[in-house]
């Protein structure tokens, strides 16, 4: 079963390639589905992104500089403006029409750049994920954060998929309380052409200690908790959980005031077969005033995302000294399943011959 999850990933398609903060005045050099890029902002703070190979004499160009007119090679001071084309070769004027770079379109919206990493013809930015709410700092204030996981991309969206792991993992953080109750929890799943869309609820149930510490319940109190998650394929995942005081209808209206609540932004970016980049962030929607409830949030979910890496990393480790042993699927495999259909129906439509006319 493992060769299967290793097998390659769609190449057209977005993925995040950084979080816009972390492309300044320099170059930036960052792996992704296997090939080294260099990002960089030109003069008007636009982001451009290119092969990390300089075309003279390979020369990484993340060495170089960012100069008026594109970036600069640190080698021999060849510059590249944003879409490969060499402008300038020191010491000569003719420059030969295959001096360039391949470049590869890149969007920045909503404090994320996105690269598109196959035939660039077919970029479309309708495809993009659509997140507002990280434009909205006031009412669902966020930090940034992102790990670099040596397990590989689709182990990570496995994860994500079947959230009966909490209450085992993190069972001081999201998944302690009631465990039965998290792990019987009912399950409503919608596959989607761009991927799957599910929600599970637990009713009257402890509420964990992540949750208690939001919202300041006191000890005794039951809560009615979802989660709700959805994967667009191949790389995001969208989230929004949380709970309300048994009573409260939450399952008629979730968007009430108190409780704890929160989203979540996952971006899951392959580097190589065997690593990937993950990009997260929580956005407080319980106590938006709060800049400690913020941070504590924050502080609580890299705790817990922590324990994750540390399995998906043995899990991964496991799988490569035994590729070829089998695996089972449970019941709560069933989001699990249908994201990994989503994605393989855009490999097969990069990877096989479109069907002849009769």
């Amino acid at each position: 079963m493992f060769a299967d999850a290793k097998k390659s990933w769609p190449l057209n398609a977005w993925y995040q390639a950084a979080w816009s903060h972390e492309v300044e005045d320099k170059p930036f050099a960052r792996t992704l589905l296997n090939e080294a890029l260099v990002l960089f902002r030109d003069e008007d703070g636009a982001v451009h992104a290119l092969e990390d190979r300089c075309c003279h004499r390979a020369t990484p160009l993340r060495l170089g500089e960012v100069v008026s007119g594109g970036l600069q090679c640190g080698y021999h001071g060849l510059i590249f403006d944003g879409a490969g084309k060499c402008v300038h070769i020191p010491g000569q004027n003719n420059i030969p029409s295959q001096s360039r770079v391949r470049s590869f379109p890149i969007v920045e919206r909503q404090e994320i750049i996105w690269v598109w990493m196959g035939e660039a013809e077919k970029a479309d930015e309708s495809q993009l994920v659509d997140y507002p709410w990280l434009d909205d700092q006031t009412n669902w204030p966020h930090k940034h954060a992102l790990y670099h996981i040596d397990c590989n991309f689709y182990l990570l969206i496995d994860n994500l998929m079947d959230l009966t792991h909490i209450p085992f993992i993190h069972r001081n953080t999201i998944g302690g309380g009631d465990q039965k109750g998290q792990v019987e929890a009912t399950m409503e799943v919608t596959a989607k052409e761009t991927g799957v869309h599910y929600i599970r609820w637990m009713e009257g149930i402890v509420p964990p200690p992540t949750y208690v510490k939001g919202a300041g319940w006191a000890e005794g109190i039951k809560v009615d908790r979802w989660q709700e998650f959805e994967y667009i394929a191949p790389s995001t995942v969208v989230q929004w959980t949380g709970a309300l005081e048994e009573g409260r209808g939450a399952k008629e209206n979730r968007d009430q005031k108190g409780g704890f609540n929160l989203r979540l932004y996952h971006g899951v970016t392959p580097e190589t077969d065997d690593t990937c980049h993950y990009f997260w962030t929580p956005l407080n929607g319980y106590k938006p005033e709060s800049q400690e409830a913020t941070d504590t949030l924050f502080k609580e979910i890299d705790f817990t995302f922590q324990e994750d890496v540390e399995f998906l990393e043995a899990q991964h480790a496991m799988m490569l000294a035994k590729p070829d042993a089998p695996l089972v699927n449970t019941k709560h495999d069933s989001a699990l399943v249908t994201a990994r259909k989503a994605i393989d129906r855009m490999i097969r439509a990069e990877t096989q011959p479109p069907l002849a006319a009769e």
